[in-house]
């Protein structure tokens, strides 16, 4: 065989393609056979082209997996002899390299079985070697050797160390410190979190730097490259491996980031690890103080402008941005004075790419610095409005998008500014740049979509333009242009009505287009005739929606993901505004549905073989080897694929919601997709199926019980739907996933009641508390630990936490309070500094509602409560004013005796929220309830002449109408029993009455208690109450008189 097949191999290398494609058949029948092990060996040693050796080693790599079993000990003996020999004496570097490979493989087989014993100590040996190209080869076995028999190298890595580190710093070899910078990055991945092979890593990273630089001078980037691939590594590893390197981490990686002179890809490497560490590792760039530093690099990146040559997804000013952006989300108390600063200055510059970039800034952290920016809006919306009448375009257009991120995150602040924002982006729709006229259109829908009723001043002008653009504009600017008019129509709801019929006749000529560069149109107009139809409501369109049902059907059969994403949208629309007459559409929706949500996901894997590739073999390479192994590179997922499924889970949700029991064929299925994509990998898919799943259980339980295995089924839907929404809190890493898992627990324990759940409180209560102690998989933050102080969580998950507790009270009333003793601790300690005043409220608010749930029980807690809650009395925020003054009426209504003793100083604290200085009504009105709850319960220990007549004063409720029932009960229990301190008041309460009455936003048993008290007095003292009812207006007497005749 040895001699056929050298001849073989010479062929495969001939530049003739025909003799090319014969040597590749037969060397493929040839590799069947085990004795083609022993003939590669002979030509890899003695083969006199370079060539011939290499492409031996290749074939031997390929074939070695499936033959080395069925080979005999000496054959074993004299391959490996040859491997080492070929490595340590070949004179060829790709000879060396291949031999190196194949070392690789066999020795993922024969090392764990003892076949090898002597291949570490030959590796240990030759990377001291004083030839430069031992040393090389060494480290690249080294390297290639992890990828087979990594957890082996564990135990040597104390050894190993020193070994690297030295050659990382070899002054005679560029060749053996580029190895060396390989080897380390291989052996990241098997390292534990010891504290010596930690500092043994953080050591390296010097020396990974140095070598980086002097890579980048000689002008080797793809080499330097691989220091940004380390660092990466170093990121993601669960051991602490960054500790105080990541200063020198990020000044280099800044280094690279800034120099313009460098190919945009190393440099966008290095900017790519400044947003991994602001994501993955932020703790460590607040400890650092690096936030400033990386700013001031990266805020002037967005005045760079990419080539035309350039990937303008690889653009540094892109690339910044997005940098920016992922700060702003997780550091955000840190980054938005130093972009402040920058954009105020930078607005005033000559160059407008620097006016540019100060407004970009603005728009880019307006999502993470939201809360924060609220306080600056005013300063930021007069830079951004003036720059949309700048006269370069690219200001115009990075001022318009920033004013859509403004309209889209600083909500609902931004609404109070649209006398001035709204007419400047109309103008802006006139800019002779569809540029910025399509960013206008995108400021204006996200603008309008929450103004509500001030949107009605500005309805006609705003309708008339948009429809004329829609005419008028190019495909680009009509997608935009009616995504406006949705987001109009959402805001003005029934005063949309006189302008639906012409849009709805618009969006039919779109929704019937099928050339591939229209149906992003189409499209955007199936959503909007869902968006038209829920604000003008069922009645208006319920006769004209079939044709465009049918149209958005029949729009399936276009093979365009983004069309089917919308159109289940549509249906979701729909199925709301028809409720159970959507029906009749299940058996043609449903299946187009299933049908998205099964659909593959798409994934692109990039398959690394570098021999293959790399010298060109890759013929030879594709052979039937199932054992060999590549390595998977990357994996790619079609986002447009995962939106389509996003939307169709949701739509299931929604159809199962308003058609309930109808939707009962469809429950099985439905139900295993959505545990299918509860465990998605992509959260937006998760939370969409976290929230179907309880719509789920609410068509369940509204089907009826006429089969005797009805309540079986609705007692397994709830099994499996709880279950899932308990591992999803412990164990799922996205925070808002968590979150809605949190909030639909607590409406499925409110709806379903205790005797449904009882079961499951135990687990439900042993989840919660691992959340209130910020222990689940969502609240793992990276720490190198120390502990910096600063506390930052998701408020949103925390206020879903917290809503847990109230509703398992209100279901367990006294019964609860077992279960909150275990809970009480780690919820004050939200309460406790260095909290924000958010997480106080929360608590707060919190503590209100199970004390109102609970009852009695919470007299246990009083002591530890009240500091907190008359503290937060005196808050400057209105919010937590208002939940402090709820919290303390519900604490005395049902604190018993020891609440008692806190009475005065209550009554202090509430005295100052009566004061003309206390500007907020809600507040007002909370403690007022809280006066209410008081009397009701102690009136005793009330000073009533005293109290009465401020508490009188400050009614009737102006904004929290919850609070009716406990205040006007007071009141008209006090009058029922003629109670000698609210007899001389009684004109005052008259009055307060007569205008509670003809109140729309009071409810009917607040009105009818009125009534009977009103009643009461006129029986008691007819005649003095004649001049009080008399004065008043002739309205308000007429309503007084028919609720009191009621009685």
């Amino acid at each position: 065989m040895a001699q056929s097949l050298e001849l073989l191999l010479i062929q495969f290398l001939m530049p003739d393609n025909d003799a090319r494609r014969q040597a590749e058949e037969q060397i493929r029948r040839l590799a069947r056979d085990p004795q083609v092990v022993p003939a590669l060996v002979h030509h890899l040693r003695t083969a006199k082209t370079p060539n011939v050796r290499q492409l031996a080693a290749v074939l031997l790599r390929k074939k070695i997996t499936s033959h080395w079993p069925k080979l005999p000990l000496d054959s074993k003996a004299s391959l490996k002899q040859a491997l080492i020999d070929s490595i340590t004496l070949d004179h060829s570097h790709p000879v060396r390299r291949a031999s190196a490979n194949v070392v690789s493989i066999i020795a993922k087989y024969a090392i764990p079985a003892g076949e090898w014993p002597e291949l570490l100590p030959f590796l240990f040996q030759c990377s001291q070697s004083p030839q430069e190209e031992h040393r090389e080869v060494a480290l690249i076995l080294f390297s290639s050797l992890t990828e087979t028999i990594g957890a082996t190298f564990q135990s040597h890595l104390n050894n190993l160390q020193p070994i690297l580190l030295k050659c990382l710093q070899d002054e005679t070899s560029s060749r053996v410190r580029i190895a060396a910078l390989k080897a380390v990055g291989s052996f990241i991945e098997y390292v534990n979190e010891g504290g010596d092979i930690v500092k043994m890593f953080r050591d390296f990273v010097p020396s990974i730097l140095s070598v980086s630089r002097q890579c980048l001078a000689n002008g080797e980037e793809d080499v330097a490259s691989i220091a940004f691939e380390i660092f990466d590594e170093l990121i993601e590893s669960p051991a602490p491996l960054l500790g105080d390197s990541v200063r020198s981490i990020v000044q280099f990686s800044l280094e690279v980031s800034a120099n313009q002179d460098l190919e945009i890809n190393i440099r966008q490497q290095a900017i790519q690890i400044i947003s991994w560490l602001a994501k993955f590792k932020s703790s460590f760039l607040k400890k650092h103080k690096l936030v400033v530093p990386i700013l001031q690099v990266m805020c002037p990146l967005l005045t760079e402008t990419a080539s035309e040559d350039e990937d303008s997804d690889l653009a540094a000013d892109r690339s910044a941005a997005e940098v920016i952006d992922t700060m702003a989300i997780n550091l955000p108390r840190h980054v938005l004075a130093p972009v402040l600063e920058f954009a105020s200055v930078s607005f005033h510059h000559n160059n407008p790419k620097y006016r540019e970039a100060a407004v970009t800034s603005l728009g880019v952290i307006s999502e993470g610095c939201c809360e924060h920016l609220k306080d600056k809006l005013e300063d930021c919306l007069k830079i951004v409005l003036e720059a949309l009448k700048d006269q370069e375009q690219m200001v115009r257009g990075a001022a318009s998008f920033a004013l859509g991120q403004f309209a889209e995150h600083l909500q609902p602040e931004i609404l109070s500014h649209y006398e001035s924002v709204l007419p400047c982006i109309l103008n802006a729709l006139e800019d002779p740049s569809d540029e910025v006229k399509e960013k206008s259109y995108y400021a204006l829908a996200a603008f309008c979509e929450d103004m509500g009723e001030d949107i009605l001043p500005y309805l006609d002008p705003l309708i008339c333009r948009l429809v004329m653009s829609l005419q008028s504009s190019p495909r680009n600017l009509q997608e935009t242009c009616m995504s406006a008019i949705g987001s109009v129509a959402a805001a003005a709801e029934q005063a949309f009505t006189p302008y639906a019929e012409k849009v709805l006749e618009m969006m039919k000529g779109f929704m019937v287009l099928t050339n591939d560069e229209d149906l992003c149109a189409r499209a955007r107009a199936t959503e909007v005739v869902g968006i038209v139809a829920m604000a003008v409501g069922r009645g208006r369109v319920e006769a004209i929606l079939p044709p465009f049902i049918e149209a958005a059907i029949s729009g399936f059969g276009l093979d365009y993901s983004e069309l089917r994403e919308y159109t289940h949208g549509f249906f979701s629309n729909v199925a709301e505004i028809l409720g159970d007459s959507f029906t009749q559409y299940l058996p043609h929706v449903v299946p187009l549905v299933f049908s998205s949500c099964n659909l593959d996901d798409g994934s692109a894997v990039d398959i690394d073989d570098a021999d293959s590739v790399d010298n060109g073999f890759g013929g030879v390479s594709s052979d039937d080897d199932v054992n060999d192994e590549p390595r998977v590179r990357n994996i790619s997922v079609r986002t447009g694929v995962l939106d389509e499924k996003a939307a169709a889970t949701q739509a299931i949700g929604f159809f199962a919601l308003h058609t309930k029991s109808a939707y009962a064929p469809y429950l099985e299925e439905s139900l295993k997709i959505l545990i299918r994509h509860s465990g998605y990998f992509h959260e937006d898919l998760r939370l969409q199926a976290v929230i179907s799943l309880k719509h789920i259980l609410t068509a369940v339980r509204a089907i009826p019980p006429t089969h005797a295995d009805v309540p079986e089924k609705q007692k397994d839907v709830l099994d499996t739907v709880l279950n899932i929404y308990i591992k999803t809190m412990t164990e799922d890493d996205d925070k808002e996933v968590v979150a809605q898992a949190c909030m639909s627990v607590a409406d499925i324990v409110k709806d379903c009641g205790f005797a449904a759940i009882e079961p499951y409180m135990l687990r439900l209560a042993e989840v919660t508390l691992i959340l209130l102690r910020q222990e689940s998989s969502c609240q793992q933050v990276e720490s190198d630990g120390e502990d910096d102080g600063d506390i930052d969580h998701d408020e949103v998950l925390m206020d879903a936490v917290s809503d847990l507790l109230p509703a398992f009270a209100k279901v367990m009333g006294s019964y609860f309070d077992p279960i909150f003793a275990k809970l009480f601790d780690p919820l004050m300690k939200f309460a406790k500094s260095p909290h924000p005043p958010q997480d106080k409220t929360m608590v707060v608010a919190t503590l209100a509602e199970v004390a109102q749930e609970m009852g009695a029980p919470i007299s246990a807690y009083v002591d530890k409560i009240m500091p907190l809650v008359l503290k937060e009395l005196a808050s400057s925020d209105a919010t937590n004013r208002r939940n402090a003054a709820f919290c303390v009426g519900e604490i005395c209504k049902n604190g018993g005796a020891a609440a008692l003793k806190y009475y005065g100083e209550i009554l202090r604290s509430l005295h100052n929220l009566f004061s003309n200085s206390e500007s907020d009504d809600a507040v007002r009105d909370n403690a007022a309830g809280a006066i209410a709850r008081m009397i009701m319960v102690q009136p005793q220990s009330i000073p009533l002449n005293q109290v009465l007549p401020v508490f009188i004063k400050a009614l009737p409720l102006k904004e929290d109408h919850e609070e009716s029932m406990p205040v006007y009960s007071c009141v008209c229990s006090l009058l029922l029993s003629s109670h000698p301190q609210i007899l001389p008041l009684v004109p005052d309460v008259i009055h307060v009455f007569a205008q509670v009455v003809v109140s729309p936003d009071e409810s009917d048993e607040v009105k009818t208690n009125i009534g009977k008290a009103v009643s009461h007095l006129i029986s008691v003292y007819g005649q003095q109450m004649q001049p009080i009812l008399s004065a008043l207006p002739p309205a308000h007497a007429n309503a007084l008189a028919a609720f009191a005749s009621k009685r």
